[in-house]
């Protein structure tokens, strides 16, 4: 590939939407740049478990024409972008991640796909998941695993491992994701990229049996934190169908990141942190030295930060209910009918909700109202409240699940997670940032925490960090190719 179109490759989604703008670039070009990395490095990083090369370029060649046409165009037009094979798209497959649906192609696009379409972005492919987004280790029988791009024998993370792959590498500038426990936020911390698990409610998912249900959520990832704003921007607001959606002003997002944050003087945001909730979960020794350092990077900055947490007392168990319970309503009767065709883990996965009762489901129910309840409280003294983003750090794709935290055994292979579900079962919105980290250092993330509704916080406070060294870095997997 031309060292300029590397250069490409290599910059942010607003600056290439500018260069398109401009006419100093193409989408045609442009998508041939990204298949051409593709091609190059998803053979030993599999974030890709289907490319639509043909697709890509007649869309491509459509935008450029409607370009030079004059035509009113939509915010993201002529860029290329994943959608996680999760998530239906018309006209590509949907495998879920599984065997069962390996030729599964939809008749129509999620709400969310059909957003970014219509603001002009080009699909070029479909990003490796675990199968049915069980699991924070992306693999599964199609085409796993997905590599991490900082060392190819560790995990990207689940589940949207693909998703950030695809984006720490530079195969596409952006890329849509799903959050039930950490999904987004795991690989965008194992990749050292941005991870945004907006608050429920902001995508929504009219399609979706369980409409009231809002453990899970969609969301973004992306290189730097202004892209983040600007994908949101997009896939954002309610619908009739869905709820528990609600719909912000479409310019919220890109408004927080304007004039770089739009703040700067320490001591006006009521930081928070902590490392475990006092011992509600383990994490490695390195994780919590690397959350300690970054701690120290951000009262630098903001000013003084208070090691301060809500109470999350029953947080975990209420949590594995209702994943459970979920989980069985969800895919109950195709375990039983078709366990020898889906993996061990997802069948484990499932089965764990066969038991539960109606009485054990309420009560986790019950648990999780007074944890929300618990963090509005804390929320009214502070602003932001930080989290590592993972307990571990990347660990070996042979692994497969992680039964042990330095020394301490998981009782469940979604042990390691509690940093992120705990988040998850209250419905606050979390972005995950890379740490500042030296050459040879392998990535890390935090999570910032804020009050529902108020991404625009995060945002503002993540662009202020991302100047200060918490951003995204190249690969060598990538500089190889150049």
């Amino acid at each position: 590939m031309h060292d300029a179109m590397n250069d490409t490759l290599h910059q942010p989604a607003t600056e290439l939407l500018i260069q398109l703008t401009e006419g100093r670039l193409t989408s045609s070009a442009l998508v041939e740049a990204s298949l051409s990395r593709i091609a190059a490095l998803n053979g030993s990083l599999q974030a890709f478990i289907s490319v639509d090369a043909d697709g890509a370029r007649a869309a491509a060649e459509d935008c450029d024409r409607k370009r030079r046409s004059g035509q009113p165009l939509g915010a993201l037009h002529g860029l290329p972008v994943a959608v996680k094979d999760v998530t239906d798209t018309v006209g590509l497959p949907t495998t879920k991640g599984s065997r069962l649906f390996a030729h599964n192609r939809p008749e129509r696009d999620e709400l969310s796909v059909a957003r970014l379409k219509a603001a002009g972005v080009i699909v070029l492919g479909k990003t490796n998941t675990p199968e049915f987004a069980f699991g924070a280790v992306c693999t599964n029988s199609l085409c796993g695993p997905t590599a991490n791009p900082w060392d190819r024998q560790l995990s990207s993370g689940g589940s949207s491992g693909g998703s950030a792959v695809a984006v720490a590498t530079g195969m596409v500038p952006l890329a849509q994701g799903t959050d039930f426990g950490g999904s987004v936020r795991t690989p965008a911390a194992f990749c050292g990229c941005v991870g945004l698990r907006p608050t429920p409610g902001t995508i929504a998912e009219p399609y979706r049996p369980r409409g009231w249900s809002t453990l899970s959520t969609q969301g973004v990832l992306a290189r730097n934190v202004r892209d983040t704003a600007l994908m949101m921007s997009v896939m954002q607001g309610a619908h009739a169908d869905d709820p528990s959606s609600f719909r912000l002003s479409t310019t919220a997002y890109t408004q927080a990141v304007a004039n770089n944050g739009g703040f700067s003087t320490s001591g006006a945001v009521r930081v928070a942190a902590s490392v475990t909730f006092d011992g509600a979960y383990h994490v490695s020794h390195q994780i919590r030295r690397v959350f300690e350092q970054a701690v120290a990077h951000i009262e630098a900055l903001l000013g003084r930060v208070e090691w301060r947490h809500p109470n999350v007392d029953g947080g975990v168990a209420a949590f594995k209910t209702l994943r459970a319970a979920e989980s069985w309503a969800t895919f109950g009767e195709l375990v039983n009918a078709q366990e020898q065709h889906l993996s061990a883990s997802f069948a484990w996965n499932v089965r764990q909700g066969e038991g539960v009762s109606a009485s054990e489901y309420l009560h986790a129910e019950n648990t999780r109202t007074t944890l929300y309840r618990r963090f509005h409280a804390f929320f009214a003294q502070f602003d932001l409240l930080v989290l590592p983003a993972t307990s571990v750090m990347p660990f070996d794709n042979a692994q497969d699940d992680v039964w042990e935290i330095d020394g301490h055994a998981c009782e469940s292979i979604i042990d390691y997670l509690a940093c992120t579900f705990l988040v998850s079962l209250v419905g606050f919105p979390t972005l995950c940032l890379p740490v500042p980290r030296q050459p040879g250092q392998l990535p890390a993330g935090i999570q910032l925490v804020a009050k529902p509704g108020n991404e625009h916080l995060l945002l503002q406070v993540a662009m202020q960090l991302e100047a200060a060294g918490f951003r995204h870095q190249w690969p060598d997997c990538v500089h190889a190719i150049n």
